[in-house]
């Protein structure tokens, strides 16, 4: 038997909330990267609540049910809202996104891509 303080840590459990077709998601996962793909992040290792629950949570199951079969999903960067590592996951939840108070949205920047590659402009 291996000691307490020689065991293998947690794995991280990380809470991502993002903006979506106008709603506010809030997911669980147990990784989150910088992607490949420029200007996104990547999402794997989705954490949802246990299935011996008794009170199902339709909002959940929603969720569950748009994730299913999803082992990676790559998230703009600029629908981030933030990332928070956690002690342990939550209820994932949809919500709806709040009016804006004014008339005025502010326009999402473009990301630009890092200069490189040894050429002058």
């Amino acid at each position: 038997m291996v000691p307490r303080s020689e065991a293998m840590p947690e794995p991280s459990i990380y809470r991502i909330v993002f903006i979506s077709q106008g709603q506010i998601y809030e997911i669980y996962a147990r990784r989150v990267t910088q992607g490949n793909l420029f200007g996104f992040i990547e999402v794997e290792d989705f954490v949802f609540g246990e299935k011996t629950q008794v009170v199902i949570d339709p909002a959940e199951e929603r969720l569950k049910s748009e994730f299913e079969g999803v082992r990676r999903t790559h998230l703009p960067m600029h629908a981030i809202v933030r990332v928070d590592e956690v002690e342990r996951e939550g209820k994932a939840k949809i919500t709806a996104a709040p009016e804006p108070a004014g008339t005025v949205t502010p326009f999402p920047y473009p990301l630009s891509p890092p200069r490189g590659g040894g050429r002058k402009p």
